[in-house]
């Protein structure tokens, strides 16, 4: 209650400045002392016909005679607002076949009519494993975009996000676009109980290691992680270790049937929040803590300890996508107003993120504070707004927080608040929070606005192999229909790099000399004589509910060697032999060996966070991936190079176009054994 209080509504603004309360005409809230009728509602989107509209609801309010027990079983849930033309009668009804155990937001329609959304549903429905704990601070989270049949009750998984991912929209291009927390990095409260430890005091958080993630496994005494560096400095068969954290919401994509999800346009970390980024090795001076910024047309970096959300794309200019840069938390995501130019033929090296309106550092912005900002299809511009200078205190509140038209500043490119949409929705509220009888009387906040109106539908798209390995396909008489069906059928997915010592040259953080044994090399032309790493091995790792804490309820994500990893996969007596450690631990399942060429093919599980990295001949890591990714069942996914070429390689090379033999080997292995 403390986050959510009852007594919204939602609402209809018409150009003539008239307004509707649509829950109200549906009888749906109430007024005075919440209760059971009360509502919340969040996050509307819009049919592509324009004359209905999805939300999400939250019924019913706690009650002081109510036990404890009961006081949490409240659910948002998705529904559907009809009768939006003045003459007709609002009639709004929940969404059939939703999973009720959890919260199901954030809605919008996919083109096929679909219902694609977040929930914090856990990956695989079980019970055990709610809520699905965060990254961070290991609170209740998000665990990905699904997309649901309501006739059927089909549901599928698109996204499976350890973290959280927020806002979804479908822009010009078909793409389903969001703002994702990537937070790939070790346990923080299990850094703080391994120090209590050491120092022999008291665990603060108790966390421990499940054996695996079903409902009775055993509780393990270790909270070992092999995934990616520690949080605090490592050892390695290199030297010490930079300590890695991360914790960026940046903008992915992905297509409406779950397939090829990246961040948007393959952007990173060096040319949206680029500057200073930690490298990994301490002792090879060659790595850089600085980020090669005359690489980039982009002059404005997002804030590292946060990042850009509320996206809504420019109408009138498809792929420019405004949003608030905010930090990640206390400030109710309210901040300034930026947009950036994503359309999907553009380089992540020519985008470019430009400020709407002022921008201060300090978190002191003197023209206040905006949320949800909305370019309209008559080129105007609105956004919540309130005056607000500071971020709020805890337990204090955010005044006067209205959707207000946004003026250019005199003489200057920047925009401004201006006059108020509406004339102030006021209402008198009460309501239990415990044992606490709160109150409300005023105007309330208006948040999360979007445009009624039509929007283009998109066809879906048959996926197209490109050349290299189309050839291959065909040299090994391999149909692909017949294959991404298999995949489809034992829930696969196909992933192939071409190229795994070929490396953006942006990235100067982790080593970039990188050599196959006996195979090809890819040396740096700005630095040539820096160390030479040997790539031997590409191993991938799963995210598993397997870590738990004694002092709250629900399961964090850790990575994890792939338990099931396909047996196809595994290397002939011909090839080199697994690694042999990995982090210095006997974990070394889920590798494939990196062929001559550079190249890597693997059978991969779907719908299920994954991330990788490259390993010397003694399993040692040399290259990490810095996210999670998850794959559709029946996709084959490549990447040219190993973290993806923008422009150029690091030996000035563009990308890679060999045709892969890893992958050559891999379907002849398919051939013989499906």
């Amino acid at each position: 209650m403390k986050d959510v209080p009852r007594g919204g509504d939602l609402m209809l603004h018409y150009p003539d400045g008239s307004l509707r309360n649509l829950t109200a005409e549906a009888g749906f809230g109430m007024t005075g002392l919440q209760a059971n009728k009360a509502i919340a509602v969040r996050e509307p989107s819009v049919h592509p016909d324009g004359k209905k509209a999805v939300f999400s609801m939250l019924i019913g309010s706690p009650l002081k005679q109510r036990k404890l027990s009961t006081q949490s079983n409240f659910r948002w849930q998705i529904y559907e607002v009809q009768g939006l033309e003045k003459n007709q009668k609002a009639v709004i009804q929940k969404i059939h076949n939703q999973d009720a155990r959890f919260n199901n937001i954030s809605p919008i329609y996919a083109d096929n009519d679909e219902i694609i959304f977040t929930s914090d549903r856990p990956r695989n429905g079980d019970l055990h494993l709610y809520p699905q704990l965060d990254e961070y601070e290991a609170t209740p989270s998000i665990s990905g975009l699904w997309k649901l049949n309501p006739l059927t009750g089909k549901l599928q998984l698109l996204s499976h996000t350890p973290s959280g991912a927020f806002n979804p929209v479908i822009d010009h291009f078909g793409r389903v676009v969001f703002t994702r927390w990537d937070h790939l990095q070790q346990d923080q409260l299990a850094d703080r109980d391994r120090d209590a430890f050491r120092n022999g005091v008291a665990l603060p958080f108790k966390s421990f290691n499940y054996a695996d993630e079903t409902a009775h496994a055993k509780r393990l005494d270790s909270r070992q992680e092999i995934f990616p560096e520690s949080r605090v400095g490592s050892e390695s068969a290199y030297g010490p270790v930079h300590a890695f954290r991360s914790n960026f919401f940046s903008i992915w994509q992905i297509d409406q049937d779950g397939a090829n999800e990246e961040t948007i346009n393959h952007a990173g970390l060096h040319e949206l929040s680029f500057g200073y980024l930690t490298p990994s090795f301490m002792q090879d001076k060659n790595l850089s803590k600085r980020t090669r910024e005359e690489l980039h047309r982009n002059q404005l970096a997002l804030r590292r300890e946060g990042g850009i959300f509320h996206l809504r794309e420019d109408p009138l200019e498809h792929g420019v996508f405004f949003g608030i840069n905010a930090r990640e938390s206390a400030s109710f995501t309210t901040d300034s107003i930026i947009k950036i130019n994503a359309r999907p033929d553009i380089n992540p090296e020519q985008m470019q993120i430009i400020a709407v309106t002022r921008i201060d550092k300090t978190d002191n912005l003197k023209d206040g504070r905006y949320r949800n900002p909305l370019p309209l299809s008559d080129g105007k511009l609105i956004a919540s707004h309130t005056s607000n200078q500071l971020p709020p205190e805890p337990e204090t509140n955010l005044r006067d927080l209205r959707l207000k038209w946004l003026q250019a500043y005199p003489s200057s490119q920047h925009f401004t608040a201006g006059t108020p949409l509406t004339k102030g929705i006021r209402k008198s509220l009460s309501w239990w929070d415990g044992d606490q009888l709160k109150r409300f009387q005023g105007e309330l906040w208006e948040l999360d606005p979007v445009e009624v109106k039509t929007r283009k539908r998109h066809p879906t798209r048959t996926p197209q192999l490109e050349s290299p390995e189309r050839r291959i396909f065909q040299e090994e008489q391999i149909d692909e229909i017949a294959l991404r069906k298999w995949l489809e059928q034992h829930q696969l997915a196909l992933i192939i790099t071409r190229n795994q010592t070929s490396r953006d040259r942006a990235d100067l953080q982790q080593p970039y000399n990188l050599q196959v044994p006996g195979g090809t090399k890819t040396i740096s032309s700005l630095n040539p004589e820096g160390k030479l790493y040997a790539i031997q091995h590409f191993q991938i790792l799963q995210a598993e509910q397997i870590r738990g804490y004694t002092d709250r309820p629900g399961r964090r994500h850790i990575a994890q060697a792939i338990k099931d990893f396909h047996p196809m996969n595994l290397k002939t007596a011909s090839q080199s032999k697994q690694p042999t450690s990995i982090d210095n631990n006997e974990n070394s399942r889920s590798s494939v060996v990196i062929a001559k060429d550079g190249s890597s093919a693997a059978f991969v599980p779907a719908a299920r966070a994954l991330t990788w990295q490259t390993t010397d001949p003694q399993g040692n890591p040399v290259v990490r991936e810095r996210n999670w990714i998850s794959f559709k069942a029946g996709e084959i996914r490549v990447c040219a190079s190993c973290h993806g070429v923008n422009h150029r390689d690091q030996a000035n090379f563009p990308a890679p176009m060999n045709k892969p033999e890893a992958l050559r080997e891999l379907l002849a292995r398919w051939k013989l054994g499906k």
